[in-house]
């Protein structure tokens, strides 16, 4: 493997333009969401269109990943982030011009190409740049924080500019980070030598696995708008996981892979890339019902609910610092993460007891806090041993898994917790609602507000679930605090990629 570069003396001011860029990213997974409704009344689509602004920035964004990943090896970390900021600026000021239904997806969907180059490429330059172990932690704790409570700090940025300006605001905000962050990747984001021959970009690989993360984002997203039971849905999955094998088989024999095994294959690793798919999934169950629950139920307004969940980022920022400066060094991921999922699942659980009825102060702050300090606990010491000991040449590609990793667990958690909800609150009803309910329309609306509270509560019982099974696989797969992990995957060749493979451990063992 190659050595390290020197640290850099202004590696802590890389970090703030890198921590920009990623926040970027994250929050607008969600801030959208928030301005959906003045778009649509501004724009005039319908609300079976409505889905398309979110989806197609998660399809783009989704099934590009690796791609992305690999192209900031290829072209340089300093090159491919710079590029990645100013296409998603350019992307971001299209949408927040758009006079149109179809022009506002476009930009979406634009965002998400450029989002899929510059999100890997903000994680793969903090890699390379934080070498020294104490440092790496403090850096690792800052950029999981973000990437954990980005989705709330996007409700509550869009719920201040929907209210305060426009819903466009949304998207124009993007602009402005994205100037200061440019300028900083010029000024202090470094361009180490490249060594060695410049390696080829593997077009079968990339075309099996862009197709395949396509279907399985699309799948699940179709899931979730309309069933499990649309041929689509299967049709789409289905080939998603053909081409998923395919997509193996391929790199076992590539000579130069888009994703050599080795990396995924390592146990430490792959249990942290687990990690970070399973809190994907569960964390939607957080931002999506308890934003439905404060809205719908308790009358907050955008703002409100965006303020609602600001305990909930202190308590994850503050966790995140604790677990990658002193509990990960001290105790590794095979006992902080566990200990996080399980948090998490006693969270959800208690958030299960909310009612018609309940107060923020005693109710809902409380449940939220603890998924916060879980939150914290679980993506900061993730993301950082799931790119531990990648040769710096594949940093790209390592990093792009991880946000592959949460983009999927994202994806599966909206149409799983979505499906089970809508099907929980239709059993309600049916059960519930009086034979004569028309013509009394208060008790219908009760029966409503009651059937909506029970499906929520559904869904949270199912969050519970997953966290409580991410407990169980990060405590058996992470490998005890000092067991060595897999370094040095740069496979230059067929017969060394097989032999790697054949000497790399294996997930479970």
């Amino acid at each position: 493997m190659p050595e390290s570069p020197a640290p850099s003396s202004r590696r802590w001011l890389t970090l703030t333009t890198v921590a920009l860029a990623q926040l970027m990213v994250v929050l607008d997974a969600t801030v959208v969401n928030i301005a959906l409704p003045s778009a649509q009344a501004d724009l005039g689509f319908s609300d079976g269109d409505r889905q398309w602004i979110v989806t197609a920035y998660s399809l783009a964004f989704g099934s590009l990943l690796l791609l992305g990943g690999r192209l900031s090896d290829l072209m340089g970390r300093k090159r491919a982030f710079i590029i990645g900021l100013i296409g998603f600026a350019l992307a971001s000021a299209l949408g927040g011009a758009a006079d149109s239904f179809g022009l506002l997806v476009a930009a979406r969907a634009l965002q998400g190409v450029f989002g899929a180059l510059l999100a890997p490429t903000a994680l793969a330059v903090l890699t390379t740049t934080f070498t020294i172990p104490k440092e790496r932690a403090r850096a690792f704790g800052i950029f999981g924080a973000i990437a954990g409570a980005g989705g709330a700090v996007g409700l509550l940025l869009g719920g201040l500019l929907t209210e305060s300006f426009s819903w466009r605001w949304n998207l124009y905000i993007n602009v402005v980070i994205a100037v200061i962050a440019i300028v900083g990747a010029i000024v202090f984001v470094s361009t180490p030598k490249r060594e060695g021959a410049r390696p080829k970009l593997d077009l079968p690989g990339t075309v099996l696995v862009s197709a395949a993360l396509f279907g399985l984002v699309y799948g699940f997203s179709n899931a979730e708008n309309n069933g499990w039971d649309s041929p689509l849905t299967w049709g789409m999955l289905a080939g998603s996981v053909v081409l998923l094998v395919a997509f193996v088989l391929w790199q076992r024999r590539a000579a130069h892979p888009l994703l050599p095994l080795a990396i995924v294959l390592d146990r430490n690793r792959g249990a942290a890339y687990t990690s970070v798919l399973i809190a994907g999934a569960g964390m939607f169950g957080i931002f999506l019902f308890v934003t439905y629950y404060l809205q719908t139920t308790l009358g907050y307004s955008p703002i409100q609910t965006g303020l609602a969940f600001l305990p909930m980022i202190i308590l994850l920022v503050t966790a995140a610092q604790l677990g990658t400066n002193i509990f990960v060094p001290r105790f590794g991921p095979k006992v902080v993460v566990p200990i996080g999922m399980t948090l998490a699942a006693l969270g959800m659980a208690y958030l299960t007891h909310l009612d018609v009825g309940a107060t923020y102060v005693s109710d809902v702050m409380p449940p939220l806090m603890i998924l916060g300090f879980a939150m914290g606990t679980i993506m900061p010491a993730s993301i950082q041993t799931a790119t531990l000991g990648v040769d710096r040449r594949f940093a790209g590609v390592a990093s792009a898994t991880v946000n592959t990793s949460q983009q999927v667990g994202g994806s599966i958690g909206t149409a799983l917790l979505n499906t089970l909800a809508a099907t929980a609150a239709a059993d309600y009803l049916v059960s519930h609602l009086p034979a004569d309910a028309s013509a009394n329309a208060s008790t219908a609306a009760a029966v409503a507000a009651e059937a909506a509270v029970h499906s929520y509560a559904t869904a949270y019982w199912w969050g519970a679930a997953f966290f409580a099974v991410g407990a169980v696989i990060a405590a058996l797969l992470f490998r005890r605090r000092g067991d060595g992990v897999t370094v040095g995957v740069a496979l230059p060749d067929a017969r060394e990629a097989d032999s790697a493979m054949q000497d790399a451990p294996v997930l479970g063992h």
